[in-house]
């Protein structure tokens, strides 16, 4: 059985209109004779859409009953039953009741699709999960129910419903969207023009990416290669250089003429993965790409001018943008650049060759694998040794050679000159060799003429294969140790960034693999001293400094690399070899990148630590609203019964009176004592002055203040060594502690013991209550927190976070634990003084 076809009305907001059309869709196809039956819709109080609906099929929806409210869901089951060629299934990212088969309507919808059923279906850009942040960034409304982006991109037709702002906000005026006690708040919150703007754009932006995902299809079906300019999209070609900087921003300048222009930023590398640039250049490129709003891309091929063309043409490129050429005109006489290359050969693609600071400079040269110095000269020793001593060998031979064996001889030398020297060493091989061949071998024999005229010829081969072979065999050399270099940088980074993943503080890590690595004796990271002329240290290996310390600016180190946020990457040891420079390069971006991540961290915990301070603040405004009126309510009540003189009332009356007002002050005292406790220990001002305290007087003097003292059994021996304590602060830790007990113990009696556990005592106050699973005995101390469902007016569950707070202050802890036969046994750990008995 084939699978239905989806097709879905997008709008920007509600009221756009993404129902009336689906209807009016529905009405065409019932004319044509499609079996249309419609599933669900959301009427939302609307008569004209409610209008659009008679002459349709309807279903009648499910009806499920949650805690006492009729709730109208779609009937899948029966949809599915009564099999019609077309469903209309309104608001996709609708969340079902509890209790139904699937959590989202658009799991419905999915396995109507799967029963063979075509669905037509409405949601709004904000639903979609990618958007959903961005939406909520703009409007200031999380939305709760979301589609997967997936779910949506799967549609056969996609459908903008669209409408300008102006006109969406005049809707909403005359009423036509919500109700005429809610337009009001409705226009100056949610449908204010800016967001209904922003919105629109969203959902036209998504789309058109839509759309040319769609022709990209098309175009690889179809088979076809041309471009279509339906946008303008410039590729920048970038090199690495210091060039490539201006070629992005001329590129972006070119993107942004036209709206919805794309810049796609390519960097070609090497396909034999040998020659690379500095990884710190490519990585700032990276950066400036996204700052730009443009995407990077790094491709490798043998051909730079085709790498280019090709992935232009593959992204449907319109432009290309690419540097003048850095050759002299007598080099590009010799060899073609790579500018002049793609502008010849780029077809219907526009090619926009850009001057710079460095054309017509010079080519840049790169040394790429150069054999080292020693190896350089062994070359010249060898080719000046072994020339000498191959003459010798053969004229103190008494049988004569024949030419060509003497000119396979001194090739050989050439070739062995060549793989111990390169080609310099080769090349005065190859001339010195063909010199004695010449003066000793050849006819006649002590002179540099040549009597026999294949002998020339044989001589001038000779120099040419020996040239030739010995340039192939020094490229040869050089690509083995480029390759046997390029090994051990990418170990080391493998090994790098192995070890950074499995560290929670990698920087100092990546500091020792950078001294390692590159034989220095210490590496620092460092950033600019505000105010001063030196440098603070963020991340160091070196003896006797320390995170903080300050450098003067006037110090030399061996490499001072700058990264991108205006620190520096600092070696101290000798000199750095040239092969290592491109190492140097990875451990800059790689520490870059380690920065921006500890930055981004840093940011995460701010924003997490804002919004708990935000939800704190909320819960707090929540409950303070029921907790202080409710006691402020009954006081001035009581107060102002008594204060009637028109009413006479009898001893007894006033005295209840006067004890609700006197306990509604007291919770008021309680509660504002709390606040101000908890205040003063998250600012850090709660200073504790401790001292020896005697913990059975100080138990009984607060549990007399509590408010059910009588059921409360102090069980605590007379002999109870004494505590270091501030005695206001346990007064009040005990206090909160014991009226939490009072407060869960269903009725029963609160026991409070003690013992003496090595240098500590603890103090136990056990509880009878239902007690706390595990999983929120640490729940339990935060602030605003209430144990189960705890309904407003019990409290703002200030009273155990305090008591932690000012428990550590002291030094002490408070750790909660089961009570043996049920109920929660808070224990109060305090240090033994110093004079009591070991």
């Amino acid at each position: 059985m084939a699978r239905g076809q989806l097709r879905i009305y997008l709008g920007a907001a509600p009221g756009v209109g993404k129902t009336v059309a689906m209807l009016d869709e529905a009405h065409r196809r019932v004319e044509r004779g499609t079996d249309l039956v419609v599933g669900y819709i959301e009427p939302h109080d609307r008569p004209y859409t409610l209008s659009l609906v008679d002459g349709l099929e309807v279903l009648p929806p499910r009806v499920v009953d949650h805690r006492g409210t009729q709730l109208l869901e779609l009937d899948t089951a029966a949809l599915i039953a009564r099999r019609p060629q077309v469903a209309l299934v309104d608001e996709m990212a609708h969340t079902n009741a509890p209790g139904s088969k699937h959590e989202k309507r658009w799991q419905d919808v999915d396995e109507l699709l799967d029963a063979g059923i075509d669905v037509l279906s409405t949601v709004n850009i904000q639903h979609l999960e990618s958007l959903n942040d961005v939406a909520r960034a703009i409007t200031g409304v999380r939305q709760r129910e979301t589609v997967p982006d997936q779910v949506v991109r799967r549609a056969e037709q996609i459908e903008l419903v669209d409408m300008t702002p102006e006109a969406l906000r005049r809707r909403m005026s005359h009423g036509n969207i919500y109700r005429a006690d809610k337009v009001d708040a409705a226009l100056a919150n949610y449908f204010r023009v800016g967001n209904l703007a922003a919105l629109r754009e969203i959902a036209l932006l998504w789309l058109a990416d839509r759309v040319d995902e769609a022709m990209e299809r098309y175009r690889a079906a179809q088979g076809i290669d041309r471009q279509w300019p339906t946008r303008e999209r410039v590729v920048v070609a970038l090199t690495g250089g210091g060039e490539s900087e201006t070629l992005l921003r001329r590129g972006a300048r070119i993107a942004t003429r036209s709206a919805g222009g794309d810049l796609i930023a390519c960097h070609v590398r090497s396909a034999d993965g040998l020659a690379v640039d500095d990884p710190a250049a490519i990585e700032r490129l990276r950066r400036l790409t996204t700052d730009l709003g443009g995407e990077f891309h790094d491709v490798s091929g043998h051909d730079v001018a085709s790498a280019i063309l090709d992935h232009a043409r593959g992204a449907n490129a319109t432009q290309i943008v690419v540097g003048v050429s850095r050759r002299t005109r007598w080099q590009a006489v010799l060899r073609p650049s790579i500018a002049s290359e793609v502008a010849d050969r780029s077809g219907e693609i526009d090619v926009h060759l850009v001057s710079h600071e460095n054309s017509r400079v010079g080519r840049r040269r790169r040394r790429v694998g150069a054999l080292p110095r020693s190896r350089v000269l062994a070359g010249w020793g060898f080719a000046t040794l072994g020339l000498s001593l191959m003459t010798t060998l053969l004229i103190g031979s008494n049988e004569p050679q024949a030419l060509s064996l003497d000119l396979l001889l001194y090739l050989a030398l050439t070739v062995a000159c060549a793989l111990v020297g390169g080609i310099w060493p080769a090349l005065f091989c190859a001339v010195a060799g063909s010199i004695a061949v010449n003066w000793f071998f050849t006819d006649p024999v002590g002179t540099l003429s040549i009597s026999d005229p294949p002998n020339a010829l044989a001589l001038l081969v000779f120099v040419l294969v020996a040239v030739g072979v010995s340039s192939v065999v020094n490229v040869a050399a050089r690509r083995a140790e480029q390759a046997q270099a390029a090994q051990r940088e990418s170990s080391a980074l493998a090994a790098l960034s192995r070890d950074l993943l499995a560290q929670p503080q990698p920087l100092p890590v990546l500091l020792d693999k950078a001294t390692t690595a590159l034989g220095m004796h210490s590496a620092l990271i460092a950033s600019p001293s505000p105010g001063r002329n030196g440098l603070t240290i963020i991340a160091t290996n070196r003896p006797g400094t320390e995170v903080g310390d300050f450098l003067p600016e006037d110090q030399d180190w061996a490499v001072d690399t700058t990264l991108d946020d205006g620190a520096h990457l600092l070696l101290d040891g000798p000199p750095i070899a040239a092969e290592n420079q491109r190492l140097v390069g990875a451990y800059a971006a790689h520490a870059l990148i380690l920065l921006a991540r500890e930055e981004q961290s840093r940011a995460a915990k701010h924003a997490a630590g804002l919004a708990r301070d935000n939800a704190a603040r909320t819960t707090l405004l929540a409950a303070v609203s029921h907790d202080l009126r409710t006691p402020l309510s009954s006081i001035k009540a009581g107060v102002s019964m008594l204060r009637q003189t028109s009413v006479a009332l009898p001893e007894a009356d006033r005295a209840e009176l006067l004890e609700s007002v006197e306990d509604s002050a007291d919770r008021l005292d309680a509660l504002i004592g709390n606040l101000l406790d908890l205040s003063r220990l998250e600012t850090g001002m709660v200073k504790p002055h401790t001292h020896e305290i005697d913990l059975l007087d100080a138990v009984h003097a607060t549990v007399r203040t509590t408010s059910a003292p009588a059921r409360v059994d102090v069980a605590l021996d007379h002999d109870l060594p004494a505590v270091i304590a501030d005695l206001g602060l346990l007064d009040r830790v005990v206090a909160n502690v014991v009226e939490n007990a009072l407060r869960h113990s269903a009725g029963a009696d609160v026991r409070i013991t003690a013992s003496r556990i090595i240098d500590t005592v603890q103090l136990r106050v056990s509880d009878q209550g239902p007690g706390v699973d595990d999983a929120d005995k640490e729940r339990i101390f935060a602030a605003f927190q209430r144990a189960g469902d705890a309904p407003q007016g019990d409290g703002l569950g200030l009273g155990l976070a305090v008591a932690r707070g000012l428990m550590t202050v002291m030094n002490g802890t408070l750790i909660p634990e089961d009570t043996p036969g049920g109920g929660l046994t808070m224990v109060l750990e305090l240090p033994l003084a110093e004079t009591s008995p070991r």
